[in-house]
């Protein structure tokens, strides 16, 4: 029989970045940690890690035993919510992994009136520029550009929302009107950091303007938005970051339609708690309501009463 604290253990070990990092959020001693992954080899019998400079990689046995884990710790999980009353009240704590834009720029102020019906639930919104790890508990729920191919996770489609190519006024001024795709080659043209980019959805200037100049990229879309509001060169940005400013007009707004979706995201076993369930239905009402704005036919959000 496996011991499930040293199953623990091998969990965070595997998810932390390194022996003192796991132990720092184990609460116990590095020592400690490195003396129960010995015994816990011993005990199931083969090397679970390689241990080098880098630090403690998994061997292909610890990947496969990695599976078994997991499910462990989501049975472990779902009893203690089922066994108790957390699953039934709607108070408690629920993380909410989304990317960098929507998080702030859509889901910040909606969140913040979520918390003020529902004044015993705390949420915390982790607003990255990359996918937000469910099978490493990063979040309760994630909205992501992708929908999952496997996992034992519930997902629903949120909304589609649509991106453009957008100037200043002043930009647009000091340059000859732009009237094809074509001539976006001599122009520059904000966008991600080619080796960094965290999803294929990401890839549109291949597409809209590969001979473009790239003359300022970022992996923070928030961080492009405001260079194309220096005014110095365009920017493919979704319309509800880009109309959140009145100094970013469309350009080639007939030519350039973009089309994307958000998938919302939760593991199964936590899904039905009451905390979660009350923010994924919240999500689910406001967002259909402000699928004008993601859109971009709308440029202010709506509010529910």
């Amino acid at each position: 029989m496996l011991d499930w604290d040293n199953v623990r253990v091998f969990l965070e070990l595997t998810r932390s970045q390194g022996l003192v990092d796991a132990a720092k959020k184990l609460g116990i001693d590095h020592s400690t940690v490195s003396r129960r992954m010995r015994k816990f080899e011993e005990q199931v019998g083969t090397q679970l890690f390689d241990r080098n400079y880098v630090g403690y990689q998994l061997t292909p046995e610890g990947h496969r035993l990695m599976e078994y884990a997991e499910t462990m710790e989501s049975t472990v999980y779902a009893a203690t919510e089922e066994l108790g009353e957390h699953n039934r009240l709607l108070s408690g704590q629920v993380r909410l992994g989304a990317t960098e834009g929507f998080g702030a720029v859509v889901l910040a102020p909606h969140l913040a009136h979520f918390c003020g019906r529902n004044p015993h639930i705390s949420v915390d919104l982790i607003a990255v520029p990359r996918f937000v790890s469910l099978s490493k508990r990063e979040a309760d729920v994630a909205i992501s550009i992708e929908r999952p191919q496997s996992g034992p996770y519930v997902v629903t489609k949120l909304s589609d929302y649509r991106l453009k190519l957008y100037a200043t006024p002043a930009y647009l001024a000091r340059h000859a009107t732009i009237s094809s795709v074509a001539e976006l080659a001599r122009h520059p043209i904000i966008g991600y950091v080619d080796d960094l980019v965290f999803s294929a959805e990401l890839r549109y200037m291949d597409h809209v303007a590969p001979d473009s100049l790239r003359a300022f990229r970022s992996t923070s879309v928030l961080a492009q938005y405001h260079a194309a509001r220096a005014g110095q060169a365009l920017a493919i940005l979704p319309c509800f970051v880009a109309q959140q400013s009145n100094e970013l007009v469309p350009v080639l707004d007939d030519q350039i339609d973009l089309l994307r979706a958000f998938w919302m995201v939760s593991p199964s076993e936590r899904r039905n708690i009451a905390r979660v369930s009350a923010l994924w239905n919240y999500l689910r009402v406001v967002i259909d309501l402000n699928h004008g704005y993601l859109m971009g036919e709308e440029s202010t959000p709506r509010w529910l009463p």
